[in-house]
């Protein structure tokens, strides 16, 4: 049916449900991942990559909302580089986003398992990560509105409890312990831990994913991104602080839950407070686990849609109006993930995607501030060009750090990249972001 309509989603998304998935997408971050990075820079080490990494993203996020209300459509990335760059540069914005959110929610599932192991060592870690996909993908299949309400209940008590977290941990902190070992790898160190800082904020950037189902997007997609921010770089400094000064940081630095084992280690490990904050804490990797299904499974469709992916990962659910094929595939992938991989290495490859993608987008604004001086910017990027030259120059600093420490990923993702591009040659096709009514702009 050559004259069908391309496949719709509903507007239904406010504020506080954009604030909600910006800070449920990545405050699973604050919880674990990042303490891989004192394993290669030590606690001050790490503090610089994380300095580093906030400045990136202020920068980049202020940039990026810049594209995200221009072009508010469910590919994200995809739809700006194809708009900018061509279909050759849709391949690679959507491939790289593809990466990033099918192997964030794998990271995710490991701690989530880890957590209901510390809680109770009879349950298996790898079996309940699996089952965790199926209970998410189920309640992502019931519809937008009630998964972003689901995210909004379980953001606020991840964050009322790292509030909680940082006061009753801030007693027991002491300097010297932050301070032991600040350098143990030196300035290369530093470098070495940028994954593991990005892993802080990574995947802030999707709220871009639900661009199409958002009422009113030139006003809340603005304040999702900034009140989002603001608050993720509050939770990230105050966790990674206080916990480093908590105990000799060596003894956190390589496992899937450092914020436990931290109250256990002040605490003791059966008491109350310690209990109690890994049971809830279950609540901060829940709100990212669910917040990264809704990423990929909307990055899925809006690529099958425009032609890159198989056409049937495009259907949308007739009663739900969500893309319920896009949702089971991208699950599938990330499974397998959870067979194969590690939680460091899942990290990294997520991250190298998120990287990539996060460069290609700073040059599409560049292109497009060029080749479309007219474009409806409805929010526009704050000391432009700077502040994007700024994202994009960390950016590329972030990614030969990656790559530099991580070849054996690298080859890995870039091996995947080729077999996409290999794919988009044969086929022979030009296939393009669909024209969707709710891009238009609305008037008020």
């Amino acid at each position: 049916m050559p004259n069908a309509p391309a496949p719709e989603l509903k507007k239904v998304l406010k504020p506080l449900h954009l604030w909600a998935i910006a800070v449920g997408l990545v405050i699973s971050g604050e919880y674990f991942g990042w303490n891989y990075g004192w394993a290669v820079a030590g606690t001050v080490g790490f503090l610089v990559a994380t300095l580093v990494i906030t400045v990136l993203y202020i920068t980049f996020i202020f940039s990026f909302t810049e594209l995200t209300t221009a072009i508010p459509q469910a590919g994200g990335p995809f739809a700006y580089s194809y708009r900018a760059l061509g279909p050759l540069g849709g391949v690679v914005a959507g491939y790289a986003t593809l990466i990033e959110f099918l192997f964030a929610p794998p990271a995710i599932a490991f701690a989530l398992g880890s957590y209901a192991h510390f809680l109770h060592p009879a349950v298996p870690v790898l079996p309940t990560a699996l089952g965790c996909y199926g209970v998410f993908i189920g309640i992502n299949l019931l519809g937008i509105k009630e998964s972003a309400t689901f995210s909004l209940v379980v953001t606020l008590l991840a964050v009322g409890e790292l509030l909680l977290y940082m006061g009753l941990v801030a007693p027991h902190f002491q300097a010297t312990n932050f301070l032991s070992k600040p350098l143990p790898f030196g300035w290369g160190g530093v470098f070495a831990a940028l994954p593991f800082a990005i892993w802080f904020y990574l995947a802030i950037e999707g709220v871009a994913m639900v661009a199409e189902e958002v009422e009113d997007p030139k006003r809340t997609i603005p304040k999702g991104y900034i009140y989002g921010l603001l608050t993720l770089i509050l939770l990230a400094l105050g966790v990674m602080i206080l916990t480093g000064g908590v105990t000799n940081w060596e003894r956190l630095s390589s496992i899937d839950y450092p914020l436990p084992e931290a109250l256990g280690i002040a605490f003791g490990r059966n008491s109350p407070w310690t209990r109690i904050f890994a049971s809830i804490g279950l609540f901060g990797l829940v709100a990212s686990f669910h917040g990264t299904i809704i990423g990929y499974s909307r990055q899925i469709f809006a690529l099958a849609r425009s032609g890159y992916l198989p056409g049937f990962l495009a259907q949308v659910n007739p009663r739900f109006q969500t893309p319920h094929w896009a949702l089971v595939g991208g699950g599938i992938v990330g499974c397998v993930a959870l067979l194969t991989g590690t939680t460091d290495q899942v990290i990294v490859l997520s991250v190298l995607g998120a990287v990539v993608m996060y460069g290609i987008s700073l040059v599409s604004l560049f292109v497009l501030r060029r080749k479309e001086p007219e474009l409806e910017r409805p929010f526009t990027a704050p000391f432009y060009p700077y502040f994007p030259a700024v994202a994009l120059l960390l950016t590329a600093v972030s990614l030969g750090a990656i790559v530099y420490y991580n070849w054996q990923l690298t080859v890995l993702f870039c091996a995947g990249l080729a077999v996409a591009l290999g794919l988009y040659r044969l086929l022979g096709k030009q296939p393009q972001p669909a024209e969707e009514p709710l891009v238009e702009a609305e008037t008020h």
